[in-house]
């Protein structure tokens, strides 16, 4: 038996076969919705818990090529390779050690560590990826490992390392880049809304897609594009690549199995049931170009025009959802302009969207009490900021 043959034997025996535990990362506050996505995508009976700053989950290399490709409020899903106890540089040295790296990366790898820490004697968090990184050096160089080379040489791998009260723990990144970045848009528009949020923002208001949608200060189309894949059944990942495409234990038959099994469910419609408007031209032409390329033009109906100058029943003669990010701050001029803005389309709303389900981005906590009908407060982040975002229905 050959040693790469060996090799082959030992990544499908400890990786491929497997269970492994994961953690889907996500932005605060939205531990809970990231839980119940997990909990419709994997199998009954696993291991799966919201903690701070996301969810973990038990289950095999499938289960994270899934996750990856279907979860809309996750940042990124870490794999666990090793959890120890250090209390130095001797011990953390040791047991870094004992990592089979070969199994995880390919020879030559470029890596990226990211090291945190909290309540641990290994403070110096730039040490600790000194160390990991050498530890792999060593690994590669002196243990006579195949030397496999990557499949993307200039494909970067990150490594997480936390270090709390002095127990270690090491991850390895499956996704890449942030998963918010669906791989639709070109180009940023000022302020956006992250994809994440987004995604999370339409699931707590409870839309499934079958509704219409009337999304009136659009910007880069991020509500209008999450919920167009939403009802096209189309998973949030489709359009992109992903780190665990450069493991070695990587299944390419598994993956194009899975894709084929979420392309079965892709839906078609006949006539657009998103309705994404914005008063700045350039944005609702830069969505349109999007919206073009990503042959969505069936599904959303993107037009330049203000928020008060057409009502609901102009679009559809069915109730839906509305949602709203009205400008604020240094995107209006001034905190009591967009104070007097958000003021006035609550009032629009409570006139001309009787009956709606809503999503509003409040940008400050103390304009919740504004709002003239009841709604369900989410504080989530945005731009840095904690935002209350409202839910319910118009009365």
């Amino acid at each position: 038996m050959t040693s790469s043959t060996a090799l082959q034997k030992r990544i499908k025996r400890h990786i491929a076969g497997r269970e492994h535990r994961f953690f889907a990362a996500t932005a605060p506050g939205l531990e809970r919705v990231c839980r119940e996505e997990l909990n419709s995508l994997l199998s009954p009976g696993v291991h799966i818990a919201a903690v701070d700053g996301g969810v973990e989950f038990d289950g095999r290399l499938h289960d994270c090529y899934r996750s990856n490709l279907s979860l809309r409020t996750a940042n990124r899903v870490l794999m666990r390779i090793g959890s120890f106890y250090a209390a130095d540089f001797r011990q953390l040295e040791n047991r870094l050690g004992d990592i089979p790296w070969e199994l995880y990366l390919y020879a030559g790898t470029g890596t990226r560590i990211h090291a945190t820490s909290r309540q641990s004697r290994l403070y110096h968090k730039d040490a600790v990826a000194e160390r990991v990184e050498k530890s792999i050096s060593f690994r590669f160089r002196q243990c006579k490992i195949p030397q496999r080379p990557c499949p993307v040489p200039t494909g970067i791998q990150r490594l997480f390392v936390r270090m709390s009260q002095n127990d270690v723990t090491l991850s390895i990144d499956s996704s890449g880049e942030l998963l918010h970045k669906r791989g639709l848009k070109p180009q940023t528009a000022k302020a956006p809304l992250r994809e994440t949020i987004a995604a999370a923002a339409l699931i707590l208001a409870g839309y499934t897609g079958s509704e219409p949608l009337i999304d009136p200060m659009c910007g880069s189309g991020s509500f209008s594009l999450e919920a167009a894949h939403m009802v096209l059944q189309v998973p949030p990942g489709w359009h992109r690549e992903f780190a665990f495409m450069n493991w070695p234990s990587f299944q390419p038959g598994r993956w194009k199995h899975l894709r084929q099994l979420a392309e079965i469910q892709f839906r078609k419609i006949d006539a657009p049931v998103i309705f994404a408007s914005d008063r700045d031209e350039e944005a609702v032409a830069a969505l349109k170009e999007t919206l073009s390329r990503q042959g969505l033009t069936e599904v959303v109906s993107a037009g330049a025009r203000n928020f008060f100058d057409f009502l609901p029943k102009n679009l559809t003669d069915l109730p839906g959802l509305v949602v709203l990010n009205p400008p604020f701050g240094r995107r209006l001029g001034s905190r009591q302009d967009s104070d007097r803005l958000f003021t006035d389309v609550c009032r629009w709303l409570q006139t001309q969207y009787r009956g709606w389900k809503f999503a509003l981005i409040a940008p400050r906590t103390a304009l919740i009490d504004k709002v003239p009908f009841k709604s369900v407060v989410h504080i989530l982040p945005l731009g840095g900021l904690k935002v209350a975002l409202l839910t319910g229905r118009i009365p």
